[in-house]
C-alpha cells in the first residue's frame, strides 16, 4: 500500500473543499470588482452556478456516507428502538431508490446535453461535464445508500441521527 494513497471520501473531501474555495474566490473577485471598480467578474454568476452544482454534488455522497443529512426527530421519543430502527432501514431503503432514480434521469439529461452540445452563454462553457458528474455522484450517493441499509447504525441506546 503507497504512503499517500487516498481513499474516495478523501478525494471527494478534496473535491470538496477546493471547489468551496473557488466559490468563495470568484464571489470575493465579483463583488470587489462590482464594487470597487464597476466591473463584474465576466462569466461570475456562471462559475458560481457549476461551482454550486459540484459542491452539491460531490459533497452528497460526504454526507450520506457519515448518515449526516437532515433528520426531523420531533416524534422519536414517542417511538421505541425497535421501530426507530424499522423507519431508519425503511428510509434507507427509499433514499437508495430515490437517489438511483435521480441518477438515471440526471444522466438521461447528461447525455442530452452533450448531444446537444449545450454551453454557458458567457464563457461558452461546456454543461455536460458538470452534468455527467452530478450524474455519478448521485448514483454513487445510492450505492452508499444501499450499502448503509445493511450497516448498522453506531448509536446504542438511541437509535437516530448522530449530533455532534
Amino acid at each position: 500500500m503507497l504512503l499517500n494513497q487516498k481513499t474516495p471520501m478523501q478525494i471527494l473531501e478534496f473535491i470538496s473543499a477546493f471547489v468551496l474555495f473557488a466559490l468563495m474566490s470568484i464571489t470575493t473577485i465579483d463583488v470587489i470588482g462590482r464594487y470597487f471598480f464597476n466591473v463584474p467578474l465576466l462569466g461570475g454568476l456562471e462559475m458560481t452556478e457549476m461551482a454550486l452544482a459540484l459542491l452539491i454534488y460531490t459533497a452528497l455522497p460526504l454526507v450520506t456516507a457519515r448518515r449526516e443529512h437532515i433528520v426531523i426527530d420531533t416524534l422519536d421519543s414517542l417511538m421505541g428502538p425497535a421501530v426507530k430502527q424499522f423507519l431508519n432501514k425503511l428510509a434507507d431503503i427509499v433514499c437508495a431508490f430515490v437517489f438511483l432514480g435521480i441518477g438515471y434521469l440526471i444522466f438521461n439529461r447528461a447525455k442530452r446535453i452533450a448531444n446537444y452540445g449545450d454551453t454557458t452563454n458567457v464563457l461558452h462553457i461546456p454543461l455536460a461535464p458538470v452534468a455527467f458528474v452530478m450524474a455519478f455522484m448521485i448514483v454513487a450517493t445510492a450505492l452508499i445508500q444501499f450499502v448503509l441499509i445493511f450497516t448498522p447504525r453506531a448509536e446504542t441506546s438511541d437509535i437516530g441521527p448522530t449530533t455532534t
